[in-house]
């Protein structure tokens, strides 16, 4: 594939009004907004009905699925049209919490095609920056069983066991499908994620929508999602950074890493048989492919380099997210 010259792609974000939302991810992302209720920038998705489109370039103004189309697996890969067909994989966001999230759980593979003829919801939060009393909530901090999970939810206790962490810039937090979290207010971070969006609300702190009204739970649903396993430490830790580069998440779904630039580096992913997403998550780069296309990569912003890109040059002083399968 490497004859093939498809320039990376940028994507219009997808910003997302919501409950617990605020006003800092537009000025994070360089973008003017007077909205005060942002929590979320999809920044790549092939969620039906919520797809990204084609920024720039002469694509501009195609959707993710109609690229995918148009270049098969020059864009994507063989891996990747071998496992999920047309289906971009993943789906990667910035999130920040004025507020918190409420506590929630995905289903696994199984339990998500039975009940929803979908794919399982398993995820990864890289903390960006967050308040000094910031937290994040992931997985149980005691066993418990689905009967003590009845009763909890019925005393509106189930947050008494919910393993509840201090955020810092850096932290790392893998939720495969079945771990209970939530974001915490004042967190900003990167979620890499499958592309599902089906997500069982447990606990919403009592709140009303914009009618009025409770907000849905789904505890039931919840109840058989649930990992009751309890982990002795929920915060995963970076691989040893070598040459700049640390192993983030690595599992059946996606692979993650950072990349710290400081200068020039030069990226050989020939042997890659996938696209990488690139996100930047602080500073400003320029990136030539082995086809002399120029782009430029400043914090906020993400682009999808195509798989039949074999080398990078990427010059600047930043920290750059990449997420492949």
């Amino acid at each position: 594939m490497s004859e093939i010259n498809i320039k990376p792609f940028k994507f219009c974000p997808i910003l997302k009004s919501v409950l617990w939302g605020g006003s800092k991810l537009a000025p994070y992302k360089g973008l003017i907004s007077d909205r005060d209720d942002i929590g979320e920038s999809w920044e790549i998705s092939g969620i039906a009905g919520r797809e990204s489109v084609v920024a720039e370039g002469e694509d501009a103004g195609l959707t993710l699925t109609q690229i995918i189309e148009k270049y098969d697996k020059a864009l994507i890969g063989s891996i990747s049209k071998a496992r999920y067909g047309k289906t971009f994989p993943l789906l990667i966001k910035f999130i920040h919490s004025q507020k918190d999230l409420s506590l929630q759980v995905h289903p696994n593979d199984v339990l998500a095609l039975k009940r929803h003829n979908s794919m399982g919801k398993t995820e990864m939060w890289y903390v960006i920056d967050c308040e000094p009393e910031s937290v994040i909530y992931a997985g149980l901090s005691k066993v418990i069983s689905p009967a003590d999970y009845d009763r909890h939810i019925a005393n509106d206790t189930f947050m008494d066991v919910v393993a509840c962490h201090k955020s810092h810039p850096g932290d790392l937090f893998f939720l495969p499908a079945g771990r209970i979290h939530a974001i915490g207010a004042g967190n900003l971070l990167l979620e890499v994620q499958r592309t599902s969006d089906i997500t069982y609300r447990i606990y919403d702190y009592n709140r009303l929508d914009a009618n009025g009204n409770p907000r849905e739970l789904h505890a039931e649903e919840a109840k058989y999602a649930i990992d009751y396993t309890v982990s002795d430490n929920y915060i995963s830790t970076p691989s040893t950074e070598a040459d700049g580069v640390s192993d983030l998440v690595k599992c059946d779904y996606f692979d993650v890493k950072r990349v710290k630039i400081d200068g020039t580096k030069e990226i050989d992913i020939t042997n890659f048989d996938s696209f990488v997403a690139m996100m930047c998550i602080e500073g400003n780069n320029t990136i030539t492919d082995n086809n002399n296309n120029i782009t430029t990569l400043k914090q906020g912003e993400t682009i999808l380099i195509p798989a039949a890109t074999t080398h990078l040059t990427i010059t600047g002083k930043s920290t750059i997210i990449t997420a492949t399968i």
